[in-house]
């Protein structure tokens, strides 16, 4: 098959979705805080080196992401709180210890938890191999919050073809990094079934401002198109709006405003529910059981 993980069907050929907690627009916010680490190369970049030479430490790139985690992620925080909307925070690991303030702030705030590696770089060829990886990641968050994280989202979305097998046996419920279907879906593993959770390369303003570079007002722009065609389509099921969020770009002192207008806007259209992983997560697996077949598994 063309997905070696999750069987192919058209989306309008499955069986709907009914409302959760009344709501036929599951919005998931999800916050991306990562740890980008001093000594290392840059995840991504917004400044180019001189003679296009990368330089270690890269001062203006790491700053770039450093003043998200100082200056934009209380703007969030604010965002949420002042709205009483529940969210997501994929999370690297290393934020414990790099950012203490901003993870406690996140803890205390009630988002949800999703594992995202320990610091920001692809879990594959790294010492100790992938699976020590999630392992560790999973444990430190557990430490800190109390709580063992039930989704995952790699870095970059970057996967080996064992991954999902990995994160089915270390426990995890979902994973955010196959964006196939605006509903979740179940996905095979050695080890059973584990939920793949929509994400959005779309609506995220890592994709809009940091690869495409479009101008500020994009995102929600997009997300306007986008909620207008979900109130049409909610009619014949229940969909998952996901949309991706990184404090050095939403954040911003300019860009800001944008995020308030989304909520607001979201918050404006009685089809929409705000809801965290978990939610989402045990909503499918109710509605929609897990097959008893193994079908889709390596």
């Amino acid at each position: 098959m063309a997905n070696p993980r999750i069987p192919y069907v058209l989306s309008s050929a499955r069986a709907p979705l009914p409302p959760l907690a009344g709501k036929r627009i599951l919005v998931h916010l999800v916050v991306n805080v990562e740890n980008w680490q001093f000594d290392q190369p840059m995840p991504r970049t917004i400044v180019t080196p001189p003679h296009g030479r990368e330089t270690v430490p890269d001062v203006p790139n790491f700053s770039w992401a450093d003043y998200g985690m100082r200056a934009g992620l209380p703007r969030i925080l604010k965002a949420f709180a002042s709205r009483g909307l529940p969210a997501s925070t994929s999370f690297n690991a290393g934020v414990i210890d790099a950012y203490p303030e901003a993870s406690k702030a996140m803890r205390d705030a009630g988002w949800e938890f999703i594992g995202h590696g320990m610091h920001q770089k692809a879990i594959n060829h790294v010492e100790g191999g992938e699976g020590a990886v999630i392992a560790a990641s999973l444990d430190k968050i557990a430490d800190f919050t109390g709580r063992r994280p039930r989704g995952w989202l790699s870095p970059g979305l970057r996967e080996t073809v064992d991954t999902p097998d990995i994160l089915k046996r270390q426990g995890v419920d979902y994973v955010c990094d196959w964006v196939v279907d605006d509903r979740p879906s179940w996905m095979g593993t050695t080890s059973g079934h584990l939920i793949a959770m929509p994400y959005n390369l779309e609506v995220n303003d890592s994709i809009i401002y940091a690869i495409e570079r479009h101008a500020t007002g994009e995102m929600a722009r997009r997300l306007e198109f986008t909620l207008r065609r979900f109130e049409t389509e909610c009619r014949d099921s229940a969909i998952v709006l996901a949309i991706g969020l990184h404090p050095h770009l939403i954040s911003v002192p300019h860009r800001i405003h944008e995020l308030d207008r989304m909520l607001d806007l979201l918050s404006a259209s009685a089809d929409v529910g705000f809801f965290t992983g978990s939610q989402l997560a045990d909503w499918y697996a109710a509605v929609e059981p897990a097959p008893k077949s193994a079908h889709g598994s390596r």
